[in-house]
């Protein structure tokens, strides 16, 4: 399948962007940053998921902030949680990560002022475990731009940036992430009906697909179109997890304990 970008620049994230840096996220919309995490700090990420994740199963959690909990089934057939919302609140590992002053960094890409780790707005710190067995609720995610919530509630799109930490590695062979780059400065007509989102699931002529590393640090732009693939592997071979931390500027609209399930989500249901 053609590409655009077949050999895209992998770079290495310091205490602030590079001009190359910049330029590439402008005219394409993503930046890959090898080695973000060490191996050790990935290890400590995984086992504090692990934590929330029993405490919910033990509590019942269906949702967290009135966004909706996604649970599914193990490779050994054990109940999981799938797509995890406002993480950081429940482990004290998870929120301490989200303090690396790194993410800083690429505040710029947002091109607008008062830049912050959306850590109490949005979904929070969200982590998606894929897994590609009978009984998962979560194998792949269609297409979609993160910018529909804002057009769902009849806001102007603001500037957004969504930061993928991948904990395992996802060569293209497995799965995983796929962009289309420089869709992140297409017009509202192209962002609400380019592809049908969520349903529409198949390859682009126009995606890349950014293979990952254990460690592995993504941004795209939150108007970027982009999905998720399913692994063709099976069982444990097709696990993928990531965290994923929005960076956002404007208003702040902190979530709370009461706070009606955003509409969009209403769509969960369709992602598989």
């Amino acid at each position: 399948m053609s590409s655009p970008l077949p050999n895209y620049p992998r770079f290495t994230l310091g205490d602030s962007l590079t001009p190359e840096q910049l330029d590439f996220f402008r005219e394409y919309g993503f930046l890959h940053f090898r080695a973000f995490i060490s191996p050790e700090t990935v290890q400590s990420l995984l086992r504090a998921s692990e934590d929330v994740q029993q405490r919910w199963l033990a509590e019942g959690v269906q949702k967290v902030n009135g966004v909706p909990i996604k649970y599914g089934k193990d490779v050994d057939g054990s109940p999981i949680v799938q797509r995890f919302a406002f993480s950081s609140h429940h482990s004290p590992v998870l929120h301490q990560f989200l303090q690396d002053p790194r993410f800083r960094a690429l505040f710029p890409l947002l091109e607008a002022p008062h830049g912050r780790v959306g850590e109490n707005e949005k979904d929070g710190l969200v982590i998606n475990h894929y897994v590609n067995v009978t009984g998962s609720e979560f194998s792949q995610m269609g297409w979609h731009t993160d910018s529909l919530r804002d057009v769902f509630y009849g806001k102007k799109i603001g500037p957004m940036l969504n930061v993928g930490v991948h904990l395992d590695g996802t060569p293209a062979t497995n799965g995983g992430l796929r962009v289309i780059p420089g869709t992140h400065r297409q017009g509202l007509r192209d962002i609400l009906f380019r592809k049908k989102y969520y349903k529409d699931v198949g390859p682009d002529s126009n995606e890349v697909a950014v293979e990952t590393e254990s460690g592995d640090l993504t941004v795209h732009d939150g108007r970027m179109w982009h999905r998720v693939a399913q692994s063709p592997l099976v069982g444990e071979a097709s696990r993928r997890r990531v965290m994923y931390v929005p960076i956002i500027s404007g208003k702040y609209e902190p979530k709370h304990e009461n706070s009606p399930t955003p509409f969009y989500l209403r769509f969960l249901h369709l992602v598989k």
